[in-house]
């Protein structure tokens, strides 16, 4: 009975064999009668489009101005003569040049000429792209046909290609070049060599197809378990190709994530929230290098993992050897120090690297519940996470010092005019929505221009930024120190209780005379400020009406003497005399000095 069974088994696998190899055979000679032809048009394209090109290069050569020539669509007695000989000795039996109205100008062919012939719709020919028309030409219609064919039929059509060349100038068309070209004898050649060749190749399928058949006949049993072992492989390869595939989705849309990040702090949320999903098998933490360089800070950990709040450079075999180091690989280990206490399990630290520079270190130890293997595995994918952090800390760093150049003083470290006005827009909208108070504190250092004739304008740079130095050291919080331009600056004090903001102020001014400002050897004179104060929203609602009663307040101080302090009155209805600035006493502001 089983013997009865394998014979039946092996009658059907041969019969499906026969049925396979007259198939087989039926589809070669269908390629090998169908398939020159389609092959043929496109070599025959692809040699015509080449050698139009070189066509249209020399024949644009023959005219003495190919622009003008275009442009007025006539051509004089020598371009003609010189033209109509060139048919004579190319691989085209006719020339036609046709205006940008579409008509034909000049032709080697008589009837052609002043006929109207207009260029192709496509886009790619408006873009000066060569389109190709393929023709069939009646003998009695190709000029000089014994010149252009060795051997003929008067009676069989002949092939023929139509090559519609524009004529581009500086970015626009101009004109076009049409080409006539027989190419029934290449033609005839191509399709020949390619049918051999089809055939050989369908002789040589069928052998080695019949060859292959009959070793799958007695080798059915080795080639059963071939592709039992390669279903495994490919199991095992899709499981990979998955596993890469969500590894490359997770990379993508953590570059995508840390390069949005708009700070450090935000992108070491997201580093800890991706690297648990993309690295399960580890516990990590990360540190990045102090603006110093002497520690590392402990930024983000994940996964169980902790870190420590400062490291030193030092304590990481990593970071001193300057590449990654894996513990637990060699018979003989040493632990860094700064995984400490160290429980023996292996793990990874990957010094990160942006820009030639070392930003940082990543920690990576194996997780309690993860294989060894898996987490070997893993390193490859940790490296290139590692990659991906470095670059986008230093985007960050670098976005950061870009937009603190765009909103800083280069002189004085103070805030710039622009930051200042940003800064008072917020500031109002937070008073106003607070119910708070916004003091606007104009200040100009006295009779600054003796610095600069007495002295030089280097020790004037001197006295600005030992100012500027002295308004950073008295603002803190939301308070915003700002140069206007010149020797002028300007204070942003929010939340500021009027009899704080005298005693603030006057304080100020006392500390800027208390000022010693070195010259090469010499002393430079006493430094004194005058200032002007206003504030929202008794001085005004707007910014440029804040800034305006600001800087009254400030001509009125320098107007009674200067190194003084004055504050703008709170303009009273119907009182003219109040929209000038003048000294007040407080609360309700300082009086001048």
């Amino acid at each position: 009975m089983n013997t009865e069974v394998g014979t039946r088994r092996s009658w059907i696998k041969t019969a499906l064999l026969a049925a396979f190899l007259v198939a087989s055979l039926s589809a070669s000679v269908f390629a090998v009668r169908h398939a020159p032809e389609p092959i043929v048009d496109w070599l025959l394209e692809t040699d015509i489009r080449s050698q139009a090109q070189l066509w249209q290069k020399r024949v644009l050569m023959q005219l003495d101005d190919d622009a003008g020539s275009f442009q007025s669509q006539s051509l004089s007695v020598d371009e003609k003569q010189r033209l109509s000989r060139i048919p004579d000795v190319a691989d085209y039996f006719r020339i036609s040049f046709i205006g940008m109205d579409g008509t034909v100008f000049w032709s080697s062919h008589a009837e052609s000429n002043g006929q109207m012939d207009h260029p192709p719709t496509e886009a790619s020919h408006a873009a000066g792209e060569l389109s190709l028309n393929h023709l069939h030409f009646h003998p009695e219609e190709i000029e000089d046909l014994a010149r252009h064919a060795l051997n003929y039929d008067e009676v069989q059509d002949r092939t023929v290609y139509e090559i519609y060349a524009p004529v581009v100038r500086n970015s626009t068309r101009i004109g076009a070049i049409k080409f006539y070209s027989d190419v029934t004898l290449l033609h005839e050649t191509f399709l020949q060599s390619i049918s051999d060749w089809l055939f050989i190749a369908a002789c040589v399928v069928l052998f080695l197809m019949t060859l292959a058949i009959g070793l799958i006949v007695y080798t059915s049993r080795k080639q059963l378990k071939n592709l039992q072992e390669r279903a495994r492989e490919e199991r095992e390869m899709m499981q990979r190709q998955i596993r890469l595939a969500r590894e490359v989705k997770l990379l993508g849309e953590l570059n995508e994530w840390l390069q949005s990040s708009r700070s450090l702090t935000e992108l070491f949320d997201m580093v800890a929230r991706f690297m648990k999903h993309i690295l399960p098998e580890s516990e990590g933490s990360l540190y990045v290098y102090s603006n110093s360089r002497d520690v590392l800070d402990g930024s983000a950990s994940w996964n169980g993992g902790s870190h420590h709040e400062h490291i030193h450079p030092e304590a990481c075999w990593g970071l001193r050897r300057g590449r990654s180091y894996q513990f637990g690989q060699s018979e003989v280990d040493f632990a860094c120090e700064h995984t400490e206490p160290n429980d023996g399990r292996p793990y990874f630290c990957f010094p990160i690297l942006a820009l030639g520079e070392t930003v940082g270190l990543m920690h990576l130890k194996k997780h309690k519940d993860a294989t060894s293997d898996a987490f070997d595995e893993s390193r490859r994918l940790a490296q290139m996470c590692a990659e991906q952090i470095s670059m986008a800390i230093a985007n960050v760093r670098m976005r950061d010092q870009l937009e603190d150049r765009s909103i800083r003083d280069p002189l004085t470290g103070l805030f710039n005019r622009r930051h200042m006005l940003d800064s008072m827009r917020k500031l109002i909208a937070r008073a106003d929505a607070n119910a708070s108070h916004l003091h606007l504190v104009y200040i100009d250092v006295d009779h600054f221009k003796k610095f600069n004739d007495n002295h030089g304008h280097d020790a004037g740079d001197m006295v600005l930024r030992a100012v500027g130095d002295l308004l950073i050291k008295n603002c803190d919080g939301d308070e915003v120190p700002c140069r206007m331009g010149g020797e002028e600056f300007m204070l942003l004090l929010p939340d500021l209780p009027q009899p704080e903001l005298k005693d603030r102020i006057e304080s100020l001014r006392r500390d800027v005379a208390a000022i010693s400002v070195r010259y090469g050897e010499k002393a430079l004179p006493k430094i004194t400020i005058s200032s002007g104060i206003a504030s929202y929203p008794d001085h005004g609602r707007m910014p440029q009406d804040l800034l305006r009663v600001a800087d009254e307040a400030l001509y009125k101080a320098k107007d009674n003497g200067r190194n003084q302090v004055v504050v703008a009155q709170v303009e009273k209805p119907g009182n003219d005399a109040s929209k000038n600035a003048s000294p007040q006493t407080p609360p309700h502001g300082l009086a001048a000095e």
